[in-house]
C-alpha cells in the first residue's frame, strides 16, 4: 500500500449516538442482528463480503436512502466483520442508531476489502477490482430494495476516502454527496468532483496524510467552485472521525442532500484556507 495512508456533544437526540462509542468492537452476536451479513458473487466467481442495514419498517413502496460506507485500513480481511467494528464502529454505526432513523431511515451497505488489498490508488486515481466489485454488490442491492438513486451517499475514512474520490470521479453523476476523511487526491476529473457536495475533514496533525496536501486539494477545488466544506482539527492526527461524527451539522447537511438538488457550503466551512 503507498506510504502515505496509514467529544463535541450532539445536541438533543442526537446525544445517543455516543452509546455505540462503548460498544464492545468484537460483539459479533449484535452486529449480526444490527448488520445482515452478505457475500456477493461476481459472474466469474470473485466474492466480496458486505454488511447491510436495512432500516426498521422498511416497506418496499418507500424510497430509502443508503449510506455507502468505506472503511480504513483496519477494516481489511475476509472476517466480514472488520469494516463495521474497531476504528470503523463510529463511521459504521453513527447511522443505526435511533436517534438517526428516527429523523434518517438509511440504508447502510459496508463493503469488506481482502487483507493487503487497497479501495484504490490516488495517484493513477481508478478503482481497484475490489472497488469495483463493491459497486457491483452496490447495484443487486439496489435491485433488491428499494432504494432512492438520488440520495447515494459516499462516506469513507482513510483507506475509504481514497475510494471515495475515485468514486466520485469513475462513477460520474451517482453521488448525491460524500464526507472524506483523512485521505488525499491527485485529481483526473476535477469537474466530476464539483457536481457533487462533499465534506472534508482532516486532521492538521496527520503524519500520514499531509494537512498542505490536503490545502491544496481543497484550493484546487475553490478554484474549480465545488460545493465542499473544509473541517480542519488543530493538534489531530488519525482518528479525525471520532470528532467529525460529533459534527451537530453532519446529519442534517447529509440528508438535505439530493443528487438533482444539492445543498451546502463552499470550500473553507469550519475553517479559513491559506490566502483568505
Amino acid at each position: 500500500m503507498h506510504k502515505l495512508l496509514e467529544a463535541r456533544h450532539l445536541p438533543g437526540a442526537f446525544t445517543l449516538f455516543f452509546l455505540f462509542s462503548g460498544i464492545a468492537a468484537a460483539n459479533e452476536a449484535a452486529d449480526n442482528l444490527a448488520f445482515r451479513k452478505e457475500v456477493y458473487v461476481s459472474k466469474k466467481n470473485a466474492r466480496l463480503p458486505y454488511r447491510l442495514f436495512v432500516p426498521p419498517g422498511y416497506q418496499s413502496t418507500g424510497q430509502y436512502p443508503l449510506v455507502f460506507w468505506l472503511h480504513g485500513t483496519d477494516g481489511r480481511g475476509s472476517d466480514n466483520i472488520r469494516q463495521i467494528s474497531r476504528e470503523n464502529e463510529v463511521g459504521s454505526h453513527f447511522w443505526i442508531s435511533d436517534a438517526v432513523q428516527s429523523n434518517f431511515p438509511v440504508f447502510v451497505f459496508a463493503p469488506q476489502c481482502p487483507a493487503q488489498k487497497d479501495w484504490a490508488e490516488p495517484e493513477f486515481n481508478q478503482p481497484s477490482e475490489w472497488l469495483v466489485l463493491a459497486m457491483e454488490a452496490l447495484t443487486k442491492v439496489e435491485k433488491d430494495y428499494s432504494i432512492d438513486r438520488d440520495r447515494l451517499y459516499l462516506v469513507g475514512q482513510s483507506m475509504g476516502g481514497l475510494a471515495a474520490w475515485s468514486l466520485l470521479q469513475n462513477y460520474r453523476g451517482k453521488w448525491a454527496a460524500a464526507i472524506i476523511m483523512s485521505a488525499y487526491d491527485t485529481f483526473s476529473d476535477i469537474p466530476a468532483i464539483t457536481r457533487v457536495p462533499l465534506w472534508v475533514f482532516q486532521g492538521d496533525d496527520d503524519q500520514s496524510v499531509p494537512v498542505t496536501m490536503v490545502r491544496s486539494m481543497m484550493l484546487q477545488l475553490k478554484k474549480a467552485q465545488a460545493n465542499v466544506r473544509y473541517t480542519e482539527y488543530h493538534r489531530i492526527h488519525r482518528q479525525v472521525w471520532t470528532k467529525a461524527f460529533s459534527e451537530p451539522d453532519l446529519l442534517p447537511w447529509l440528508s438535505a442532500q439530493k443528487r438533482s438538488a444539492p445543498v451546502g457550503g463552499q470550500v473553507g466551512t469550519g475553517v479559513a484556507l491559506p490566502g483568505r
